[in-house]
């Protein structure tokens, strides 16, 4: 089981996605920017150093959602969401193809990874955009 965090990046009523590249595990799929925590790493200091490779974007953690458990035929993932909020309107894609900020009634006009969908639905209980 890989341990990897995940950012619902919050902004004026939006949440930021971004399309996995190709060549890359799930290509061409949309999912909350994160990634793999380094050994002697926090969940949180992983998701504050991927966002800031991933996407050249500081963020700051408003609330940590609960972790869930995704067997993909490939590797089994450990999700750690964490709601978040950033001021950066500049976004600088390293690892993505693409990405784009969603309103709520927006969210589901795209492909997901499939545990990305667990955590949208997890977030959509909680969300007070």
């Amino acid at each position: 089981m890989i341990d990897v965090t995940c950012a619902i990046i919050e902004k004026e009523g939006k949440i930021l996605a971004a399309r996995r590249a190709h060549g890359q595990h799930l290509a061409g799929m949309w999912e909350f920017p994160g990634g793999k925590i380094e050994p002697g790493e926090t969940a949180e200091e992983c998701i504050v150093r991927e966002i800031m490779e991933e996407l050249n974007i500081l963020i700051r953690i408003c609330k940590k959602l609960e972790p869930v458990e995704y067997d993909y035929p490939e590797k089994s993932i450990r999700l750690i969401p964490f709601v978040c909020a950033t001021d950066n309107d500049e976004v600088v894609l390293v690892d993505h193809s693409d990405f784009r900020w969603f309103g709520l009634d927006e969210i589901y006009e795209v492909v997901w990874a499939a545990a990305d969908i667990m955590i949208i639905d997890q977030y959509l209980i909680h969300s007070k955009l």
